[in-house]
């Protein structure tokens, strides 16, 4: 089966907002094996908006629309299905039971414009939203699936999630099985990766991989087809073998799975606690650690620790070493990791010291430096990095090689390339 994406809304165009809920749809169409051949962003204007609808249903067999179905003017998707579908509008009693719960449980007030939303296209199966206001829609017509979901992205998912995939899931079966993993890398750019795996047809052998780069990482997702999931299952294992033999060290998770979950079970499982000195990230260490439900187990303090006074007084940095070396020197760095595990009483301190610019540069230390410090009961060291110029991306990028320092010392992995 194909798809085809119509993601509606001016916000789109003009770049006010980024379009997640078409990859969104997009990844979860993939994972039930119905192949995306388009996506499309178009603005609040009937002729527009329906005339991709006839372009979607002519070239697909499936149609997903999101977006538009608000209660205000510039709201226009439910209005061009009418009209698309030559059908119109009946109140659906269960979808605005739906509305005045919803509105009760806020102690809200129902308006007439609220329940207006209650009015669904006759010739759709309503999908209900137990989130908003907005119900979606579900169109079976001339042996064609055309669905139509709100624009705001967690009602978007629910309604994804929990009616249009399994009911699509059923619909695309009997096709061959198509299985994709995605390895998580860090610490490895991605042309030294494709270099370090090799002859990639003799890896694959009919299979794919795609190489998805970012700030932080990069992405290796395997695709696969088979006759059935026991066999795809199989082939995906079988290369994610190989592929680990070759860059085993920097593959720190796989599918969606973040640095930060994997250093806080690891943490966990050793039942050890961390504290963070943190002077150039500002706290980000710390927030990232943090994100993940349960950090209390493992995360002890985090000490933001920006001016060099603060480094002497709480984290007992010698002043004759920050004078002598700087605040941005691997000797600070490893006496701020070895002082917030001391002044804290966890098992593991990690620092980070650097410039992420655009100005405070000198000759000798560059916008980009950084210096992360690691200290637990055996070993006290501290890394050297140069990054780039950017300094938000700089802060993102010295949060995750902190992390996942602390990961390869967790796991006995050197920190040498």
């Amino acid at each position: 089966m194909n798809a085809y994406i119509i993601s509606i809304g001016d916000e789109l165009l003009i770049g006010q907002t980024v379009n997640t809920n078409a990859s969104f749809i997009g990844e979860k169409l993939s994972d039930i094996n119905i192949n995306v051949s388009k996506i499309v962003a178009v603005g609040d204007d009937e002729k527009i908006i329906m005339d991709e609808f006839k372009s979607g249903l002519e070239k697909s067999d499936v149609v997903i629309v999101s977006g538009g179905l608000g209660p205000t003017h510039d709201d226009v998707t439910r209005t061009c299905v009418v009209k698309f579908f030559k059908t119109k509008l009946i109140e659906n009693k269960e979808v605005l039971e739906d509305i005045e719960t919803l509105f009760k449980k806020r102690n809200r007030k129902v308006t007439d414009v609220n329940k207006a939303q209650a009015l669904v296209p006759e010739i759709s199966t309503p999908i209900r939203n137990s989130l908003g206001t907005a119900p979606g829609m579900w169109i079976e017509k001339d042996n064609k699936i055309f669905a139509v979901v709100p624009g705001v992205p967690y009602e978007m998912e629910g309604m994804i999630n929990e009616f249009v995939i399994p009911n699509l899931s059923e619909k695309s079966k009997g096709s061959r099985i198509k299985k994709r993993r995605i390895l998580q890398t860090t610490g490895i750019p991605e042309s030294t990766l494709y270099e370090r795996l090799g002859d990639l047809d003799e890896l694959l052998k009919g299979a794919k991989l795609a190489f998805l780069p970012s700030i932080v990482g990069v992405k290796l997702r395997i695709t696969v087809e088979a006759e059935d999931e026991k066999t795809a299952n199989g082939r995906l294992t079988e290369i994610e073998q190989k592929i680990r033999t070759k860059a085993g060290r920097f593959i720190f998770g796989k599918d969606e799975e973040t640095l930060e979950e994997v250093v806080g079970r690891l943490l966990k499982e050793r039942d050890l606690k961390i504290s963070t000195a943190e002077s150039c990230t500002g706290g980000l260490i710390a927030h990232t650690l943090t994100n993940i439900s349960g950090s209390s187990d493992y995360f002890e303090r985090g000490v933001v620790c920006y001016s060099n006074a603060s480094k002497v007084e709480i984290l007992r940095v010698d002043e004759d070493v920050l004078m002598e070396n700087g605040a941005v020197s691997m000797e600070v760095a490893m006496q701020m990791a070895e002082g917030v595990k001391s002044t804290s009483g966890s098992d593991i301190g990690i620092s980070v010291t650097g410039i992420m610019g655009p100005t405070g540069a000198t000759t000798d230390k560059p916008v980009g430096l950084v210096y992360i410090g690691y200290c637990d009961d055996k070993v006290c060291t501290a890394k050297k990095f140069v990054f780039g110029n950017e300094r938000l991306l700089n802060k993102k990028r010295t949060t995750q090689t902190a992390l996942d320092i602390v990961r390869k010392q967790l796991l006995g992995i050197s920190l040498d390339d």
